[in-house]
């Protein structure tokens, strides 16, 4: 059976490992259950996030993580062009699909993602292009993002930003929306759980999956509470904890 874990927030915090989570997956591993990572995240590459994995003591090939931006470039047809509004991992997904980017001009498709080299100009050329008649595709709605510091604006803020200017909202493709859950269902065949830190996406990604969702307390929500919606049929500390629970 295949555990499906966002990273951050579950597998890391920034740069940092949360104590525990590579020993984790490591003795998934040992039984036998297969491991996918599931991000939200859009900015890095494939290859990057692999190598940040291998710091992090978890080694880990191409197949074994799915990212909002590969979510994003199915909603842009192969030879359409689309401007990036977002970090080298929509560029990447994109030009894997066979989409022609740009920064600005004329497009058929806005994609935008979390980056921090977002600006005013890149926020501009976003906005004329969607007010030209381009579609509006967010990688996700996350309105903020984890770090050990303290929560960051998300790639949902950015989104809201353009779609605001525009006046046009945006198809979502990351957790938990239509296209990564066709995604999931077409490389994941016997998902056994969805382990996240955000039931707004991690939990309602599991119901569309029809898997249980397990909510650590390592990330972006703080504590259990009736307010939590979807309910977790789990909730841990972390996934350290979540894994060695019977």
């Amino acid at each position: 059976m295949t555990w499906l874990l966002d990273l951050d927030g579950v597998v890391w915090l920034g740069e940092r490992p949360i104590a525990g989570s590579p020993e984790a997956i490591a003795r998934l591993r040992a039984r036998r259950e297969r491991v996918v990572f599931i991000t939200n995240n859009s900015n890095d590459t494939v290859a990057s996030y692999l190598a940040k994995l291998e710091r992090c003591g978890v080694p880990a090939t191409a197949d074994d993580l799915i990212t909002s931006a590969q979510a994003a470039a199915r909603l842009v047809e192969p030879h359409e062009t689309a401007l990036v509004c977002g970090g080298p991992g929509v560029a990447e997904a994109l030009r894997e699909r066979g989409v022609r980017t740009v920064r600005d001009g004329p497009a058929d498709a806005v994609v935008v993602g979390w980056h921090r080299d977002f600006d005013f100009e890149r926020m501009h050329a976003a906005f004329v292009a969607v007010r030209d008649g381009a579609r509006l595709i967010g990688t996700n709605d996350d309105a903020t993002y984890p770090t050990p510091d303290g929560p960051l604006p998300g790639g949902g803020a950015m989104v809201a930003a353009v779609s605001y200017a525009a006046g046009v909202p945006a198809t979502f493709a990351g957790k938990p929306f239509a296209p990564i859950v066709e995604l999931l269902h077409e490389r994941v065949a016997d998902a056994a759980v969805v382990v996240g830190d955000r039931p707004s996406t991690d939990g309602l990604l599991a119901r569309r999956l029809g898997v249980p969702f397990a909510l650590v307390l390592s990330g972006v929500t703080p504590g259990d509470g009736p307010a939590l919606e979807p309910r977790p049929e789990r909730v841990a500390p972390d996934l350290a904890t979540l894994v060695d629970q019977p």
